[in-house]
């Protein structure tokens, strides 16, 4: 190929999102710079683990990297999908780094996608794999993805630093394109839905936190549930943790979301903690559970259809729309989901219409979508 038909970016930042519209968009990429000024500098573990997953459900897709890691030539191929495959995410981040890019790429598949993710299933810094199920997966029905063939199975959890979760994701393809979407009303929240997960410490733990994060709900709705999710043995994972994942359900559908766990972290070398009398202190799960649920009235006071965590997915998936009007609104935006605007322009070409609404400080977006269509499917 020649020079100039390769896109050229710099630098480290969302790093999954250029991977994902470059794919997308079948534009071949250079990004340089990569934390080149950096300690370590180059690409980080996760970051190659997410190379190799897109080589795994992809056809004739390069990534050459040079030997300091800090260039890195991608050139996308078609998206394959395909059963029984399997990829170990690494120790490095959490399998719902891996999710998010994995379902905007298998749903325009040629066929569909089953995978078993190995690794961290719950951590303090990626959306966890609860979150995932309740409410990512629902987002995807306001765009006409086909729920039939849709699945997410938890088969084991696992906390760092040593991981040990698994679990299977099943993805339908679309058959032709998304659809347009006009989804502005949040409405009121009418009930919260929440599970905790502990692995490896008292079963206890899950009840902890589930009698403080009630404490706080309780003043404001009746209806809450939270469920405990206790794994112990081989299904508990390599590594003691403990979790709450909330979530929020409103009048017209909507999702809203919250999560919080605790875990040792990666630098701590769990067998001279398992040998030694002095543990480290981790955080108690009263204290997680007010915080789960504060984190969560924090998002529904923000307004808007989704949470902070779910923008870029949203906007992401209006973009990728028939050339339709997408309308959609938000609280206040992340810098996250500021940055997924910048990229959808610059790979698609696709622009949103921002409007603040002052009076209840929430942001209405539009945009007419680029009209993807799933062109490599299995045509029968």
């Amino acid at each position: 190929m020649e020079k100039a038909s390769y896109k050229r970016l710099k630098g480290s930042g969302q790093f999954r999102q250029r991977l994902v519209l470059a794919t997308l968009s079948s534009t071949a990429v250079v990004i340089e710079d990569i934390r080149a000024d950096d300690t370590s500098p180059g690409l980080r573990l996760h970051e190659v683990s997410l190379l190799r997953l897109l080589e795994k459900i992809s056809d004739d897709c390069t990534v050459e990297i040079n030997e300091t890691g800090t260039k890195l030539r991608y050139k996308p191929g078609v998206v394959m999908g395909g059963k029984h495959l399997v990829h170990d995410c690494g120790l490095s981040r959490s399998i719902g780094y891996f999710l998010e890019p994995l379902i905007v790429l298998g749903i325009f598949g040629k066929k569909p996608l089953s995978i078993r993710l190995k690794g961290i299933t719950n951590d303090p810094k990626d959306p966890s794999v609860d979150v995932f199920r309740m409410v990512t997966l629902h987002m995807l029905k306001h765009f006409g993805v086909p729920q039939e063939g849709l699945q997410f199975k938890i088969e084991s959890r696992g906390a760092p630093p040593l991981g040990g979760g698994e679990v299977v994701l099943d993805l339908p393809i679309v058959h032709d394109s998304l659809k347009a979407t006009t989804w502005v009303d949040e409405g009121m929240v009418k009930s919260i839905r929440g599970v905790t997960f502990s692995t490896r410490v008292s079963p206890q733990m899950g009840n902890r936190m589930v009698y403080a994060a009630r404490g706080i709900f309780n003043r404001f709705i009746p209806d809450v549930h939270i469920f405990t999710d206790h794994r112990s043995g081989p299904s508990g994972g390599n590594s003691p943790g403990y979790g709450l994942s909330l979530v929020a359900e409103t009048t017209t559908g909507c999702l809203i979301s919250a999560d919080s766990a605790v875990c040792y972290s990666h630098g701590d070398n769990m067998d001279a903690i398992e040998d030694s009398e002095e543990k480290p202190d981790l955080m108690p799960p009263e204290d997680v559970g007010v915080q789960a649920a504060s984190m969560l009235l924090g998002e529904i006071e923000q307004g808007g259809v989704v949470d902070s965590t779910h923008q870029g997915l949203l906007f992401l998936l209006c973009a990728l729309c028939p050339p339709d009007v997408s309308k959609v609104r938000v609280g206040k935006l992340t810098p996250y989901g500021i940055e997924t605007l910048r990229h959808i322009r610059d790979f698609l070409g696709v622009k949103f219409v921002i409007k603040p609404e002052p009076i209840t400080n929430t942001v209405t977006l539009k945009c007419v979508g680029c009209g993807m269509r799933n062109l490599s499917r299995k045509i029968a």
